[in-house]
């Protein structure tokens, strides 16, 4: 089967290294993120010998025309970064697909590793899907789901879901080369479903007026690779990169962001519940993590979510 693959990053590179070890599988072409030009896409394209094809809009009649030539017969995107209109999904007799970090049609949109940490979601799922004019609304090929334990943070997630996702795109792949593809409707799972828009700066300011677990699940959410929790003493911004749960920590009012104790793992703050323990923090300048320390704030400080 001829493959026409779009993609960027890590997750390409790893569902590549495993689709080409498939006979079944011909990859006849590589489009890029016109924005990255992803350097290692085009050491694949020049080690399997196919075109590496920039496009500002795929979506062009010249562009449409160009990748017209290759005889896809399945067109491929992973962690791709245009809207795809109708003329280019329907070009390929065997469709337009897409592999997505979110058990569709629950976290659709961007960012849903983030998202399911946040929701305290003890699972994560992978669905490969067919791309239609909607956002990551198209019908099912494949869907897999897989544990979040209680240590995972956003980097964990991170590597389990580009590993996973290699994975459960080979699956798909197999489906569709042997016509054994059984379409499922999302509105057949739920009407609605979930969507998140995309994070933007100022989503990683941390409140404090939560629970001790949504505190907790907003720290593991965005720590590395992420832009860690943010927060401020005095005029200094801090990244809060790792958090504990304090087991039978007692519920009672105090001031809220306040250092109450502190210990060789961290201070203990207190937040709308009960208190959290903070063990992992960096200084931010001009918006750049610094190194990681272990706070060990004088009890009495107060963490704000603002300068």
């Amino acid at each position: 089967m001829k493959i026409g693959y779009f993609a960027d990053g890590p997750w390409a590179h790893k569902a590549l290294e495993k689709i080409v070890t498939d006979s079944c599988f011909e990859i006849v072409f590589i489009v890029p993120r016109f924005d990255t030009q992803d350097p290692i896409l085009k050491e694949w394209a020049n080690k399997l010998g196919v075109p590496f094809l920039l496009a500002e809009n795929v979506n062009s009649e010249q562009f449409i025309g160009v990748i017209n030539q290759f005889g896809a017969e399945l067109l491929v995107s992973m962690s791709f970064n245009q809207i795809l209109k109708t003329p280019i999904l329907c070009m390929a007799p065997k469709g337009f697909i897409n592999c997505h970090a979110g058990a569709l049609p629950f976290y659709r949109g961007r960012n849903p590793l983030n998202w399911v940490l946040i929701n305290g979601e003890s699972e994560f799922g992978i669905t490969v899907h067919y791309i239609d004019e909607g956002i990551d609304t198209g019908d099912i090929i494949e869907q897999q789901k897989f544990p979040i334990e209680g240590v995972d943070n956003y980097s964990t997630l991170l590597s389990k879901a580009i590993n996973s996702c290699a994975d459960v795109l080979y699956s798909a792949l197999k489906k569709l080369a042997t016509n054994t593809v059984e379409r499922i409707r999302q509105q057949d799972i739920h009407p609605i479903g979930t969507y998140f828009c995309q994070r933007i700066i100022g989503d990683e300011i941390l409140t404090f007026n939560q629970s001790a677990v949504r505190v907790h699940n907003f720290i593991r959410a965005i720590t590395l690779p992420g832009p860690g929790a943010r927060c401020f003493h005095g005029d200094q911004e801090y990244a809060i990169l790792s958090s504990e749960l304090i087991l039978g920590a007692p519920e009672y009012i105090a001031t809220i962001g306040e250092v109450t104790a502190r210990n060789s793992k961290g201070c203990v703050v207190k937040v709308a519940d009960s208190s959290i323990l903070i063990t992992q923090m960096s200084e931010v300048f001009d918006g750049k993590v610094a190194e990681k320390f272990t706070p060990h704030f004088r009890i009495g400080t107060r963490f704000k979510v603002r300068k």
